[in-house]
């Protein structure tokens, strides 16, 4: 099994050695998890919503960097509102503004989080080009 390299906190290394025989067992049981709820939620979510309306949410994420105490629905829905108001983003996609917002208020905490860490990475990936982002929101 390949190997990886994460960095956690005090706290969550405490947490892990509290729940888990050792650290390393925790972190390798709760990786793969976390990465399969990811991609399940994000299957599930990326049926709810257009393929304009995906860009606009992307694009809302340029030069975001995601903390921990931004993965909220509200967050997600901050962004979004004000890419829309400030930039026209959804204009630019043909999205419609109320449509997305209101896919948007039925997502819990977990998948707009799942989502806003989707659409940060494509500016983070090998293959973040404006070309490729419809490649991206069909492929990934």
């Amino acid at each position: 099994m390949p190997q990886v390299a994460a960095r956690i906190n005090d706290e969550q290394e405490r947490w892990l050695k509290d729940y888990f025989r050792t650290k390393s067992a925790g972190a390798e049981f709760i990786l793969p998890w976390a990465v399969d709820t990811f991609f399940r939620a994000m299957a599930n979510i990326k049926q709810m919503f257009t393929v304009g309306e995906l860009k606009t949410i992307v694009e809302a994420h340029k030069d975001t960097r995601l903390l921990p105490d931004h993965t909220r629905l509200s967050y997600l829905l901050l962004r979004v509102s004000d890419a829309c108001e400030l930039n026209n983003l959804h204009t630019r996609h043909g999205a419609s503004r109320s449509s997305l917002e209101s896919k948007l208020k039925s997502l819990d905490d977990t998948q707009a989080t799942a989502l806003m860490i989707w659409a940060s990475a494509f500016w983070v990936s090998r293959n973040c080009s404006a070309g490729n982002l419809d490649e991206y929101i069909s492929a990934y």
